[in-house]
């Protein structure tokens, strides 16, 4: 059980947590007893329920971070793991980075601080410095959470961005792919489905600004054709406000291309000249051979997944119509010798029916909860629900059998996932999980 006061690798002895993390991650202020220096330790408990990938995340920043060199960025100085008698009963992972003093932006918006139009330009600066620096790798590192609890106002009085457990190496390749959505508000349209690129932490950086600005998070303000609307709550000047529009730009192209160049904007008040040569990503469309139903309005988003038979080729529906005139019978007659055969024949038969026949889903979000229904000819056998506020991200799975859409939701209890939809088409899981998340950001 990890305490204050207790010793890992017989060198760092925790101090005393830090921050508010997700189910299953701690992060703990502690002493490097080989220096006597203050150090940060984030650990994650690897639990049964937990996913692979979730660890992969974890030694990928141990990875990038090894590699990165820059004053803004706490450096890294080790990564271990420990058995799982020193971990209440879960082996836990740790990285240990050095120690930042000082309050993360969200803390100072929580103890009510006004930041100025010079704080915000000097914030601003610093970020795009760090932006530079990593996008300016090979491969470019994209950090794909920058927000105001991962930046720290050090008592110094420079910023410095922490938590890269989103990081993301632009070349890089896994055995699964999936797509982690970024913090509700913070995360542009095209992160979503996996197609981050520097962009995206230029849009990231302009909406943590514009909450600095407003004192509200970008998904408590009004949407207007998906950008968010903010000026007439600020009293900035007109340049920092066409700035910041610039770099919350929905459509891709008309965002600055690059951390260098939104600097060289800001220092100048020259807005103009986006990048018009990079690839468009747009809007994605119903496929047009989908049947999935989705319907909305402001306070509720309904979808309908029709089973496999409706989906799949005629000879799906006329498997379980032989698997119908050839076992049902063999029920009757067992039933009327044997009850417990009878009912085991029954039940392999119905798990059967499930298999070939497919089930359908119907998933219904409103403002505080989501609910997932199971179901097969329209009738409900099963049903999950959750609180919209617990939602973590969104994941899209690439599959042998075609693409999968879960939400994973957490709490104090733990972590838990919840498959949406299976064996869909990659442009169809893309608009799907397009759709969904369109309407959270709204919400």
């Amino acid at each position: 059980m990890l305490a204050p006061g207790k010793i890992l690798q017989e060198r760092y002895q925790l101090q005393q947590r830090l921050g508010r993390t997700a189910a299953g991650h701690q992060t703990w202020l502690a002493v490097d007893l080989a220096s006597q220096e203050q150090v940060t330790l984030k650990m994650l408990a690897f639990s049964p329920e937990m996913q692979w990938e979730e660890l992969k995340l974890f030694e990928r920043e141990a990875q990038v971070l090894q590699a990165l060199n820059h004053p803004r960025i706490p450096c890294y100085r080790d990564y271990f793991s420990l058995e799982r008698e020193a971990g209440a009963g879960l082996p836990w992972f740790g990285l240990v980075q050095d120690y930042i003093p000082g309050c993360s932006l969200q803390e100072l918006l929580e103890k009510g601080k006004q930041f100025s139009e010079k704080n915000v330009q000097k914030i601003a600066t610093e970020v795009l410095e760090i932006l530079i620096y990593l996008h300016g790798l090979s491969p470019p590192v994209l950090h794909r959470d920058i927000k105001p609890s991962n930046l720290i106002w050090g008592k110094d009085k420079h910023v410095y961005l922490v938590d890269f457990g989103a990081v993301q190496a632009q070349a890089a390749v896994t055995g699964v792919t999936f797509t982690v959505v970024g913090t509700s508000g913070y995360a542009p349209l095209e992160q979503f489905w996996g197609r981050a690129v520097p962009g995206s932490d230029l849009y990231a950086l302009g909406a943590t600004l514009i909450h600095l600005l407003t004192g509200a998070t970008p998904a408590d303000l009004p949407q207007k054709d998906s950008r968010i609307q903010f000026s007439d709550r600020v009293s900035v000047s007109p340049s920092l406000v066409s700035w910041i529009e610039k770099m919350t730009e929905i459509a891709l192209e008309k965002r600055f291309s690059e951390a260098r160049e939104a600097l060289a904007a800001l220092k100048s008040g020259n807005i103009q000249g986006a990048n018009l040569q990079i690839e468009t990503v747009r809007k994605i469309a119903k496929p047009r051979h989908s049947r999935i139903q989705v319907s909305k309005s402001a306070t509720e988003l309904n979808i309908k997944i029709p089973s496999d038979l409706v989906r799949a080729p005629f000879s799906v529906g006329f498997m379980g119509i032989l698997i119908i005139l050839l076992f049902v019978p063999i029920i009757l007659v067992f039933w009327q010798l044997n009850f417990s055969i009878g009912l085991g024949l029954f039940t392999i038969i119905a798990s059967s029916l499930v298999h070939f026949l497919g089930q359908g889903n119907k998933i219904t979000f409103n403002r505080n909860y989501f609910k997932l229904e199971h179901q097969i000819f329209g009738w409900t056998y099963s049903q999950q629900t959750g609180k919209i506020s617990e939602i973590l991200g969104t994941f899209i799975y690439s599959m042998s059998e075609g693409n999968q859409i879960r939400i994973r939701s957490g709490n104090d209890r733990g972590n838990y996932f919840y498959i949406l939809a299976k064996k869909l088409k990659e442009v169809e899981a893309a608009w799907l999980a397009q759709e969904i998340q369109d309407w959270l950001n709204l919400r």
